[in-house]
């Protein structure tokens, strides 16, 4: 097999024009290419007006190696797949079966993996199944009803089901790991496009089909998963792991604990704190999500041209800068076609998030423009101290909008901040206006009162930097919404090279929640990466 890179075809390309693009590249006939498939595909919309799709092909050829040795060129290559693999080394006997805390991507692909091994794990969850749960979240963007363990945050497949389901990274996938998540969502049900796709997506109507489908495969191969499980206490001796509680009633005994526990999991960082695992203080970022039309980024980073528009998917962006006093602002989980949704975890507190459907075919392109955010906003140097900043602002969004989504227009919120005249009822231009495209009922009100002064500032310096590169970003009629609180976690669960925790020994901490991972595929694979350490140590669970 040889991999072809940097094939470049107008968007619409045919399998025709395909196969021919390779037959010139490698000099041989059409009849010559046995089959075809490919390995990436990315848009470049750099020299605008022109847009090319860019392919790197996988192609299986007559005379393989007579056609390397007459191309010369870094283009064609020997394909050499990275495949996963691992191997069960460990002489330990486990007296109890592992237990996995969380059913986030982290805790599913560390089931999915010990299971398959004969390791028969344990997977509780706080929240309820995903049928379920799709039911209260529903319920309560059309109510405004919060069920604190089952929401937008918490149940199966974790907070990255209600969300764009985006699967990049930026982790190298030296090992394979990033490849077997993606060949496991396709098994499940994702589109086959996720494997060579450049952003690939899987969309909220699509994972919470996956996430069922990795479940029942768990369980098929003697994994067991209960729900409405909270962890609400872990018990030690001399520093080793001996049992944990669950619903403040359960005891279990363990001896291998994988705590996968979400970003958003505040009542567990307090039990663990107050039971002195060992725990860090983080950064992260906290800011605003932006609404525009899909359309004006589709024209402002494509084309144009409505026909070459027509054959490419919505667009999306990454923005970066640096502010002028040092602070980082960026886009986060930009959500094409997508919706901003309320994903609140906690009565009287307001929390969003970006959600979109596989198809991203809803009217609006929405993206988070957060700021980093340390121990010098929290003003406190306490562990649970990040913690306390996000309630804060959690509490006073939910406060601007009595319950709602806060929402204004950036025109006015730029005034207000910089103390300038807002946009009257007049001024506002009904051929630029649109409407905000939300999950959960939103209220137009004063989003600059929610954050700090200096974050709102940063937003604004950001945003107009922003303009320079999509031009009609900053524009008075985006909408911005509030609060963005929940990027990442605010605190680190400490563990060693073998991922143990560092004072309680039979702990792995892991995932999203515990500090290590970013989204659904980061998270996946750390999961991947503890069942490493397991069955290192570990042997499998005898019948």
């Amino acid at each position: 097999m040889l991999l072809i890179s940097q094939v470049k075809l107008k968007p619409g390309y045919s399998m025709m024009e395909l196969e021919a693009k390779i037959a010139s590249i490698l000099k041989v006939l059409p009849e010559d290419i046995k089959s075809l498939s490919l390995e990436k595909e990315s848009i470049d919309a750099r020299k605008k007006p022109d847009v090319f799709m860019v392919l790197n092909v996988l192609c299986d050829v007559r005379h393989e190696d007579s056609v390397l040795k007459r191309i010369h060129s870094d283009q064609v290559k020997k394909y050499e797949p990275v495949e996963y693999k691992y191997s069960v080394t460990g002489t330990h006997e486990l007296k109890n079966r592992p237990v996995i805390v969380g059913a986030g991507p982290a805790g599913l692909f560390a089931a999915y993996f010990l299971s398959m091994e004969g390791y028969k794990p344990l997977l509780i969850e706080r929240g309820f199944d995903v049928d379920s749960r799709l039911k209260d979240v529903e319920e309560f963007w059309n109510t405004g009803v919060l069920k604190p363990g089952s929401n937008v945050l918490f149940g199966e497949g974790g907070a990255g089901t209600f969300s764009d389901g985006k699967l990049n990274t930026l982790i190298k996938d030296k090992f394979g790991r990033n490849r077997k998540v993606l060949e496991i969502f396709v098994k499940a049900g994702a589109d086959p496009k996720i494997l060579y796709e450049n952003k690939p997506h899987i969309g909220t109507d699509v994972l919470t089909k996956v996430v069922k489908n990795i479940r029942e495969n768990i369980i098929s191969m003697g994994g067991e998963v209960r729900f409405n499980a909270e962890l609400t206490g872990i018990h030690e001796e001399n520093g080793v792991l001996k049992y944990i509680e669950v619903n403040g009633i359960q005891k279990l005994p363990c001896d291998c604990l994988i705590l996968a526990i979400g970003h958003s999991a505040r009542d567990t960082f307090k039990m663990l704190h107050d039971s002195n695992v060992h725990m860090e203080s983080k950064d992260f970022a906290v800011g605003l999500r932006v609404e525009h039309r899909q359309d004006k980024i589709n024209k402002a980073l494509y084309s144009n041209d409505p026909e070459v528009l027509k054959k490419l998917p919505p667009a999306s962006y990454k923005l970066a800068a640096k502010t002028e006093e040092g602070r980082g602002v960026y886009s986060f989980c930009m959500c094409p076609g997508g919706f901003v949704v309320n994903s609140s975890s906690e009565k009287g507190y307001l929390c969003i998030n970006g959600m979109s459907y596989s198809k991203r075919n809803g009217n609006n392109a929405n993206s988070a423009i957060v700021v980093t955010v340390g121990k010098e906003d929290f003003g406190s140097d306490d562990v649970l101290a990040g913690v306390e900043f996000q309630r804060k602002l959690e509490k006073k969004a939910f406060e601007t909008g009595n319950g709602f989504i806060p929402v204004e227009h950036y025109g006015n919120f730029k005034a207000e901040v910089r103390g300038e005249v807002n946009l009257s009822d007049s001024d506002v231009d009904t051929l630029f206006s649109f409407s905000p495209e939300t999950k959960g009922r939103y209220t137009f009100a004063k989003v600059s009162e929610i954050l700090p002064s200096s974050i709102n500032k940063a937003i604004i310096e950001g945003m107009e930097h922003f303009d320079k590169i999509i031009p009609g970003f900053a524009d008075d009629y985006t909408l911005v919404c509030g609060v963005e609180t929940r990027t990442s976690s605010p605190v680190r669960i400490t563990r060693d090279d073998d991922f143990v925790s560092l004072n309680v020994k039979g702990m792995y901490p892991c995932g999203e929640g515990a500090g290590y991972a970013g989204g659904i595929t980061s998270a996946a694979m750390d999961g991947m990466k503890v069942f490493e350490k397991i069955i290192a140590k570990y042997k499998p669970i005898s019948e």
